[in-house]
């Protein structure tokens, strides 16, 4: 069961989302604040599996709350997803830099929730599809030569590639190439391994610099 604290200053938005994520069969909510220093104590008190956070809070906004939760210098991090109404480049690049291993819009269905929840959990990194293509779009022209893969990636794998980058989840890719979700994702940890990536958006980004999308 993976194990959610939830954060949004806003109380019918923390309800929904509860109930949202309790609909979910190994998803378990844990907790609730109303904004980023109750978010923050909550967190390191009930350590989630996960934390899902609001950008806009009082006290501490997500992004600030991520650093102290999830950022470079924390000994033991917390997977955070942060979620916000606000399609904003800075609120995305912000996030990420803080650490965060996911970004949602609210509009997003509980499938996509879902797998950003579970993605975060086990460590790997899940964009909105809605802002993928265009924060990824800024790597389309590479500043410098890309890594190369440490062995060539298979037919399948640059077609698991290239569907990843555009933003899809593993249950759509798996939809659009005919495949099982447990055969999309040893096609996506191979591309990893093969790449040295710690994890989908920066393989993501890998693809753009490449040209492999564009």
């Amino acid at each position: 069961m993976i194990r959610v604290l939830v954060a949004d200053d806003q109380e019918p938005v923390r309800t929904g989302l509860r109930l949202l994520l309790q609909s979910l069969p190994d998803v378990e909510v844990v907790g609730e604040a109303a904004d980023g220093v109750e978010a923050v104590r909550l967190a390191r008190e009930l350590r989630p599996d996960v934390a899902l956070l609001d950008i806009r809070m009082p006290g501490l906004n997500g992004i600030e709350a991520t650093s102290l939760l999830a950022g470079a210098a924390v000994g033991e991090p917390v997977a955070v997803v942060v979620i916000t109404t606000f399609d904003l480049d800075e609120y995305v690049h912000g996030a990420l830099r803080a650490g965060a291993k996911g970004f949602l819009l609210k509009e997003s269905g509980p499938q996509l929730i879902g797998e950003a929840v579970r993605a975060a959990a086990n460590g790997d990194a899940l964009i909105s599809p809605q802002v993928t293509a265009r924060l990824l779009g800024e790597f389309s022209r590479p500043a410098k030569r890309a890594r190369q893969p440490s062995s060539p990636l298979t037919a399948r794998e640059e077609e698991v590639l290239a569907l990843l980058a555009t933003g899809l989840t593993n249950t759509e890719i798996g939809e659009r190439l005919y495949l099982s979700l447990g055969t999309v994702k040893t096609h996506i940890a191979g591309v990893l391994a093969k790449l040295g990536v710690r994890n989908r958006v920066e393989a993501a980004m890998w693809a753009y610099e490449t040209g492999r999308v564009g």
